[in-house]
């Protein structure tokens, strides 16, 4: 196609563009790479219409948007960079927000699309994880549509070689009602987060005006440039060319205009500073760069109201994104780094959520002008304050979930819901945690703490049973077959993913150095898998203690008494519930209980040829401290109803968004054909909403199971 003349291409695109409409809940993601199309049978239009993106992405430079919501605005296009690598929300399997996807009767059931697929390194619950400045761009690619025809087939097969609860100490229940069925997240909007602050009120998006501030300029700046300008600007900005300034000629020559010209160039590109210049008669503006490199990563400081907070507070109401992927859009189209965001916690991908956001001198107006250019994002809630968030500074979040096509009756629902509210839930790490692959995380963690570094590139690069997508399985059998990282990573369209940065590191430190080349992905990622190890050592554990001792607290347990640990004696355990009780993740700096569970860890880190006496690493980064974690968790705020509904794809209850735009609530008939139970709870940080959705529906939560249960609707 590439020997096609331009405008034969332009002419076929507004084809294209018109082909690829979605349907009416399926809405376009604004700042995704564009996949580049695996091999199809000759003649297939997605084969054509994927070949035609990429042709004209990098020919034209146009990027085909699907949907008709896309905002015709300079300003709302996102950086050059970026721009190329626009990508279409394909509605396939996607990571899901705790997990748990769809879970479903043993029977068919006849309820439309297939379970969402957990991507390995995510879904961990308010995790205290920042956003990296250079590697933590994009998710690492892994979770990109392929082919519908081929993904069916494909999914159920890896999931054949995935894990079940079974593989990760995930065992025990602390109710004895009956367990029923039912559908969590046919949609992502069936699975909404709000977060709680650490004032104890949950963030609610509920208020698009700005603040009122003199010092703000006018909305002039967002169009008095043209988008050559701008692009010329942000090429100066960073550091893309030779270039040390670039002018741009006043037209209309008023002070007003000059003013405003100023005022855009300043706003819109932190580190550039501006000067007017006399050129032969004409007035030009003059940016420059005021103080080298640094000045993109620390925005000027003169150039902020000294009587306003340094940073902007502001509510993030985000669909089907997750957190540090949201931070990376609005760093890319606010042309800044994603360091000056922060955040008390990270939310999930595959749900509707609500969380606050901090921005270190960046103001409400170019905030609430993004909501103009972006899909599947509303900022609102607009403050000025001193200080920045910090993770984990939350309080925990409000879960409103939706379990459609439920099984139980009314009774059976009553009893779980009750049982949930009054007793809990055994507080695991969830499916999640571990990954989905036939490499569980834990795997690579444990090796990483044995120092066992050329198993750690083996189990990161091997081939793997079952399927994957096509270009990790020719970079993985190039990698067995030739053990050359340079060859395995041409193998990789997208560089990113761990398997990438791996294969960059051993390219970059040769495979003599694998721990320098194991260090070229990012930390929070790399711990990741010894969180993964620990994790998993503590849900094996506490399910032994239940099974030993039951839901009781005996002689030799710990609780908390503030951030220090200490044991129950005899003569009062009676002075505490099996709530109070906690357990270690080992580490260096833990108790361990005095009772048959502390033999317990010695045996199991024994077995994985660990010395619990010993957690500290030769690495520092990989020196386990350890934490304690409480066993069982009640959860606040409990409610729950069960409605009848005809139509599996209309909405069961309204987010934010639809409150702002005055969308009355669903009205429900008394009987359908389906029911769902809709519930309200609200947890700490670090548990997870997935398992307490087991306790109610007494279901392995495992994508591997869901996968089996389901495979009618992969097909």
């Amino acid at each position: 196609m590439s020997g096609r003349p331009r405008s034969w291409l332009l002419r076929v695109a507004l084809v294209a563009a018109a082909l690829l409409r979605p349907e009416q809940h399926a809405r376009p993601l604004a700042a995704r790479p564009v996949p580049r199309p695996r091999s199809q049978a000759p003649g297939s239009l997605k084969c054509f219409l994927g070949a035609l993106k990429m042709e004209m992405t990098e020919v034209t430079g146009v990027s085909l948007k699907r949907g008709s919501h896309a905002v015709e605005d300079n300003d709302c296009v996102a950086p050059s960079e970026e721009a190329k690598r626009q990508k279409v929300l394909d509605g396939g399997l996607t990571t899901g927000q705790d997990g748990l996807e769809h879970v479903s009767p043993p029977s068919s059931v006849d309820v439309p699309g297939p379970p969402a697929a957990v991507s390995a390194g995510e879904g961990r619950k308010n995790s205290d994880v920042q956003v990296e400045e250079e590697e933590e761009e994009e998710e690492d690619g892994l979770s990109e549509e392929g082919e519908e025809e081929e993904e069916a087939e494909s999914f159920a097969d890896m999931m054949k070689h995935g894990l079940t609860e079974l593989d990760v100490g995930i065992t025990k229940f602390v109710s004895s009602h009956q367990g029923f069925s039912g559908i969590l997240k046919e949609r992502y909007s069936d699975f909404v987060v709000h977060e709680i602050g650490k004032d104890g009120r949950i963030s609610h998006l509920d208020d698009l005006s700005v603040p009122v501030d003199e010092e703000d300029p006018s909305e002039d700046v967002f169009t008095v440039l043209t988008a050559e300008e701008k692009q010329r600007l942000e090429e100066l900005q960073l550091f893309k060319n030779k270039e040390t300034s670039v002018a741009i000629e006043v037209i209309e020559d008023t002070k007003e205009k000059r003013t405003v010209i100023h005022q855009a160039i300043k706003s819109l590109f932190p580190g550039l500073e501006t000067k007017t210049e006399d050129r032969e008669g004409k007035k030009y503006i003059v940016a420059y760069h005021a103080a080298g490199k640094k000045a993109l990563a620390n925005p000027r400081k003169h150039s902020w109201p000294k009587s306003r907070g340094s940073y902007c507070h502001f509510v993030l109401y985000k669909e089907n994104k997750d957190t540090m992927d949201a931070i990376n859009v609005l760093s890319k189209y606010l042309r800044v780094k994603p360091n000056i965001f922060s955040y008390m916690g990270t939310k999930d991908k595959r749900a509707i959520t609500v969380q606050e956001i901090a921005v270190l001198k960046i103001t409400a107006q170019r905030l609430a002008h993004l909501n103009k250019c972006l899909m599947n994002f509303k900022l609102g809630n607009f403050s000025y304050q001193k200080n920045p968030l910090k993770l984990g500074e939350l309080q925990g979040n409000h879960f409103t979930v939706v379990l459609r096509n439920i099984t139980g009756t009314d009774d059976q629902v009553q009893q779980a819901m009750n049982s949930l509210k009054e007793i809990g839930f055994i507080n695991y790490y969830g499916m999640q945690r571990f990954g989905t692959t036939a490499v569980p995380t834990y795997q690579v963690g444990r090796a990483i703490l044995q120092n066992s570094w050329t198993e750690v590139m083996d189990l990161i690069l091997k081939p793997r049973s079952g399927a994957e997508k096509g270009y990790l399985v020719k970079c993985r059998e190039e990698w067995a077959k030739t053990k050359d990282p340079a060859a395995a990573l041409r193998k990789l369209p997208v560089k990113r993913c761990v398997e990438g940065q791996l294969l960059r590191g051993l390219s970059k430190y040769g495979m003599k150095n694998i721990v320098s080349a194991f260090g070229i992905i990012p930390r929070n990622n790399r711990l990741m898998y010894i969180h993964s190890y620990q994790s998993y050592v503590w849900n094996n554990m506490v399910s032994k203690r239940i099974e030993e001792y039951g839901l009781k607290p005996v002689p030799g347990d710990l609780v908390l008494k503030g951030a220090t640990a200490t044991y129950i004696d005899e003569e009062d355990v009676n002075n505490y519930s099996i709530h109070d009780v906690v357990m270690p993740l080992p580490g260096f700096d833990v108790i361990y209980p005095k009772h048959k569970i502390s033999e317990a860890y010695r045996e199991m880190l024994t077995a994985d040829n660990l010395d619990i006496d010993n957690m500290r690493h030769k690495i520092r980064d990989y020196s386990l401290s350890g934490a304690y974690r409480k066993i069982i968790i009640r959860p606040q705020n409990v409610s729950w109803e069960v409605v009848a509904y005809d139509d599996p794809k209309i909405p069961l209850f309204n987010t934010d968004v639809d409150n702002l735009e005055g969308k009355p609530p669903p009205v429900f008939a008394s009987e359908g054909k389906y029911r769902a139970l809709k519930m309200d709870f609200s947890l700490p940080p670090s548990t997870y909403a997935t398992m307490a959705i087991r306790e109610v529906l007494k279901m392995d939560t495992s994508i591997k199971n869901q996968t089996q249960l389901n495979t009618t609707w992969l097909r």
